[in-house]
């Protein structure tokens, strides 16, 4: 009996453990200029920037111009990405730095439950990653001047990754905002999966 009583609690042990190998949540970039918010939109993940430590930017890089003029708070910068089935804890997909306007073939990696590794190449040549860390879950901070981000976001982080054009600038205002009951995890991610680039993209 105690062989199966042992038994069992190394399974709960095993499947919390794989339960927590996942980078959903917040996560703050390096230089803490932003903060995004990764979520699982139909079995792909997807990251958002929830708070910037600079407020007032655009992304007047993109290649769309008719994209331009919109906040970078609140738009996809880590897209599509599809776990890897032979390699532990990874995801491979698209990144996308609004200080260059560039998308990057990217991977994520989950390096420690706090620790997740983002890395981007173009054309294999021009190469670069970072690493953020996970934003305890209720650590969060107001916006400057007070305000606090429709959903919650901790301070933050500039660009989500490190680019050749150099760190972005960066701003704390709200994400996308949500319909399930504001505020709520499950908001958040409903919020983030209805955005239309990401609710109409190929699968």
């Amino acid at each position: 009996m105690r062989k199966i009583a042992l038994s069992g609690m190394f399974l709960l042990a095993a499947a919390g453990a794989a339960s927590a190998a996942e980078p959903l949540g917040e996560w703050k970039v390096e230089e803490d200029k932003a903060t995004i918010r990764i979520v699982d939109c139909n079995s792909r993940l997807w990251g958002v920037i929830v708070s910037e430590q600079i407020p007032g930017n655009i992304d007047s890089k993109n290649p769309d111009k008719t994209k331009r003029t919109r906040p970078t708070l609140g738009i996809p910068v880590l897209l599509n990405m599809k776990r890897v089935t032979d390699e532990k804890d990874k995801w491979e997909g698209q990144i996308y730095d609004a200080t260059s306007g560039k998308t990057y073939d990217s991977n994520i990696q989950l390096k420690s439950p706090t620790s997740l590794r983002v890395e981007g190449c173009v054309a294999m040549i021009l190469c670069g990653g970072q690493t953020w860390t996970r934003v305890a879950e209720g650590a969060h901070a107001p916006a400057p001047g007070g305000q606090k981000t429709t959903a919650p976001a901790p301070k933050s982080t500039a660009a989500p990754f490190p680019t050749p054009v150099g760190t972005p600038k960066t701003a704390t205002t709200p994400p996308p905002k949500a319909g399930a009951k504001a505020g709520s995890p499950d908001a958040a991610t409903s919020e983030v999966c209805l955005l239309p680039e990401i609710a109409n993209a190929p699968r």
